[in-house]
Parts: C-alpha cells; structure tokens; sequence
C-alpha cells in the first residue's frame, strides 16, 4: 500500500506540464535512435550527459527514461524493415520481422513490437513498482563486505556475458578500473596514473571517457566500414496494424516474454539478449505454426519483443536499489546520477523520493505516449531510415566534441576526447566489448570506498570478506563464474578430442 501511495505522488510529479514536456522529448527521441541503425539509447544519454547538466534531476531522468524505453520501441523498425538490428537483444526481431516484411506483412509485424512493447513494458514497470522498495528496505541492511561482493559480482557476470570472450570483457573491465583510478586518492592524497599532468589531479571527467568510447568510437568504426549503395529498406503502406487472428496468436507470447525478459534484466546476466533468444525457442517449441519460423511467424516477433521491453524495466531494479547497472544504459544512467551527484541505492528512496516516485510514474506515462507514437506513425519513422549515414555520424561527431568542451571549457578535454575516441574505435575493432570498460570507470572508485569502508570496521582485517555470510556467499558466485565455464569447456574440448 505505501508503494501505491508513493506511486500516485509521483505521478503528482511527472504529470507537471514541463515533466509531460521532457517525457515527450525522451519518448520521440528514443524512438528516433531505435529507429536509426547502429544509434542506441545508451549512446544517446551519453551525448545528452553534457547538455542536461543544467536540468532539474527529475526532469533530466524523466527524459532519460523516456529515451531508454523509447530506444526499445524504436529498435524493431530497423529490425523489421532494413533487417539489420540495432542492438543485440534485436536480433531475433530481425530474423523473424523482416521475412513477414517481405511477405508484405510489414504492418502487422511493426504492429505486434510496438503492442507487445507496450504491454511488457507496463508489465516490467508494475513489477518495479512493487519490488524496488522491498529490495531498498532489505539493502539497506547489507553490510560494506557483502556490497563490494556484488560489485564484484557484478564485474565479473557483465564482463563474462558481454561480448564474445571473458577474457576480453575482464581486461577491458580492467582497462575501465584503470582509468576510474586516475586522479588524487582521496584518502592519502597521492596523485594516481596522472602522469605528470595537473589537468587530471581531479580524475578525467566520465562523460568524456563515455562519450569518447561509445559516440566517437562508433562513429570511426562506422566510418571505416561505411560503403557506398543504398540499404533495401522495405516500404510500408499504412499504418502499423493488426488482425484478429494476429492478435489471437499474439497476446500470449507477449505475457510469456514479458515473465522471462524481466527477471533476466533484474540480473547482472547481460541484459536482454539471453531473455529474446530464450522467449524465440519457448514460441518455436509452443507454436501451432512451427513451420512459419524462419519464414516469418508473427509469435517469433511478439515474444522476443515483449522480453527485450520487460528487461529494461528489470535493468532499472538493481540500478535503483543497489546501484549496479546490468546493461550498457544502465551504466550511463549510473553516471547521470553521479553527475548530479545522487548514489543509486536504497538510501536514494529516502534522500530523493520524489525523484524515484517521479521516474517511476513517467515510465508509464511515456509507455502510452511510445504507443501513440509508434502505431499512427510508423510510416513517418520508416522514412527516416533514408537519411545518409554518413550526414547522421558527423553530427554525432559534431555534437560529442561541443558537449564536451561545453564541460570545462577545455582543450584539454578534447585531446582526452580523442584519445577514447581512438580507443573505442580498437576496441570494436577487435572485439573487445566497451560496457565492461564503462562499469569499471563508473563502479571502480565505488567498490574501492566499500573496501576501505569494510577494513576500516575491521580493523585491517581481510578476512572479514569471508566471515561475513554474505559477502562469503556471493563471493563463492563470484569464484563459481571464473572458474565453472572454463571448466566446462575445458572438458567439451577433450570430448570432442576424444571423438
């Protein structure tokens, strides 16, 4: 009941005219970069970091929301009508989507995401609603051991299940610690990896290092692979519509996603990939109509849909009420907070309930507004899948060099700028995932204050990390991630030595 109450005051918050304002902007900027391919919601509130500095925190976050739900929304349109995905949870989309274009069901396929969005989304939304204070109130109780157990803990799933190879997320996860660690130690005022250079006595700025890796380093990266020619996108006739048997065929792959899609983004288990691919096989396997998959069977985009959208209101769980974010932006998100200087937790329901309250309102808000957008409108975003790209990338270009010299004034900055830029670009060059690096940045300096905060309560006492059952615990999760898919795969290598 006091959720309930805490929910309606909120709504209080963000049914203000200019919250409504900010909402809209959010909501139709993230369907404009879900639609275009290769943008994503996480680079977008990067390149926003800087421009809403001066915002209230609840209208910046409300816009925010708004962008990361939206980007949701807008990602099946470049799925299903240019087949080529967005982000990875989209995958699937693509598969299944873009065979019921080309059959000339296009509207209905744009019909079945945006619904099956719309529902997951209120769905995940109304779960957050109820399980975010009780998880507050039980993190408030957990001590800074077991706090930096989860960091951990986090670290080491995130790194694992991002990209291609652990091994590559681990050392790009320590690439980011790395960087998180430059500047003054705070409690013995040495300076750290400065090299010499008063400009980073105070720490680099995140919002350039994220800026840097995500904006400047895709943009190069799309820029070395850019080819002349035009993309087939396939044209849609009306607007996004669906028939009764559509709908018969629908509705329950959206409530079957939505229950896999939203636990799995509450994880730090690599956001909303597991959960679509997941909620693909479960529609394939419960389908009157198997033979349709991969021919373009209308459960293979509604499932799959509903499971990406329930994720990204699971991602805003752990994010809210323990401060760990389990997705790329999620881990943006995090760094707007720390921009305003606010630590997600469950201190963040006391110190900022309006703030929380009014966020979690929006999310419903802007979940009708998506809807409004995305069905009447849906031919107007297609056309936007003929822009140039390469008029679309200098202006991210453009826009991430203003925002951050905006920062400080700094030329400083822009040479930083650069060298993230340059990284990025190697990164995704050789396949190194960026979000490791980004949570290593933003959580580094985090789990190094709960260390120092739980040996200073014991006295220099390392061992209080395994005396403590929880701490002992998810550190034990922690070794088992290490060490059990190495094991595993050890073993399948001399099987198939063997055979």
């Amino acid at each position: 009941m006091e959720a309930v109450t805490s929910l309606l005051a909120g709504f209080e918050t963000a049914l203000t005219p200019l919250n409504l304002l900010w909402a809209l902007i959010g909501v139709t900027l993230g369907t404009l970069v879900g639609v275009l391919p290769g943008i994503g919601p996480a680079l977008t509130v990067a390149l926003l970091l800087p421009v809403t500095a001066q915002l209230p925190p609840v209208s910046a976050f409300i816009m925010f929301a708004g962008i990361y739900y939206g980007g949701m929304f807008g990602g099946s349109t470049t799925s299903i009508l240019l087949n080529t995905p967005g982000e990875s949870s989209s995958i699937i989309t693509a598969l299944e989507g873009n065979k019921m274009a080309r059959r000339g069901r296009a509207a209905a396929a744009l019909a079945t995401a945006a619904i099956g969005s719309f529902v997951a989304g209120t769905i995940g939304t109304m779960l957050l609603t109820f399980a975010a204070p009780a998880i507050a109130e039980v993190a408030v109780q957990i001590p800074p051991s077991a706090k930096f157990a989860l960091i951990m803990l986090a670290f080491v799933t995130i790194s694992a299940t991002f990209g291609g190879s652990p091994l590559r997320g681990l050392i790009s996860l320590f690439l980011g610690l790395a960087i998180g660690l430059i500047g003054t130690d705070l409690q013995s005022g040495q300076a750290r990896f400065t090299l010499g250079y008063p400009e980073l006595l105070d720490g680099i700025d995140f919002v350039t290092v994220v800026i840097g890796l995500f904006a400047v380093g895709e943009t190069l990266f799309v820029a070395s692979r850019l080819r002349k020619g035009k993309a087939s996108v396939i044209k849609l006739d009306g607007n996004a519509r669906m028939n009764r048997e559509d709908w018969r065929r629908s509705w329950k792959p959206w409530l079957r996603g939505t229950a896999l899609g939203f636990p799995f983004g509450a994880i730090p288990a690599g956001g909303a990939e597991i959960p679509t691919f997941l909620s693909y096989t479960l529609e394939k396997k419960l389908s009157k109509h198997p033979e349709e998959f991969g021919k373009g069977a209308i459960e293979g985009v509604a499932g799959p849909e509903a499971a990406n959208n329930a994720s990204a209101a699971g991602v805003l769980v752990p994010l809210l009420t323990l401060g760990l974010p389990t997705s790329a932006t999620a881990a943006i998100l995090l760094a707007a907070f720390q921009q305003y200087g606010l630590q997600p937790g469950p201190l963040l329901f006391v110190t900022s309930p309006e703030l929380v309250w009014g966020l979690i309102a929006s999310l419903y808000i802007g979940n009708v507004m998506l809807l409004a957008l995305n069905l009447p409108l849906a031919p107007f975003w297609a056309k936007l899948l003929l822009i140039p790209r390469p008029f679309l990338y200098a202006g991210i270009l453009v826009f991430s060099t203003v925002g951050v010299y905006s920062l400080n004034n700094s030329v400083f900055d822009l040479f930083l700028l650069a060298i993230f830029g340059v990284l990025g670009y190697g990164m995704r060059r050789f396949d190194f995932p960026v979000t490791p690096a980004i949570i290593g940045v933003i959580l580094g300096p985090v789990s190094e204050s709960q260390f120092r905060t739980a040996m200073q309560q014991s006295g220099g006492d390392i061992s209080v990390f395994v005396r403590q059952p929880l701490s002992a615990f998810i550190l034990l999760i922690v070794l088992a991630a290490l060490v059990v898919p190495q094991v595993l795969k050890s073993r399948a290598a001399r099987q198939g030595a063997a055979s």
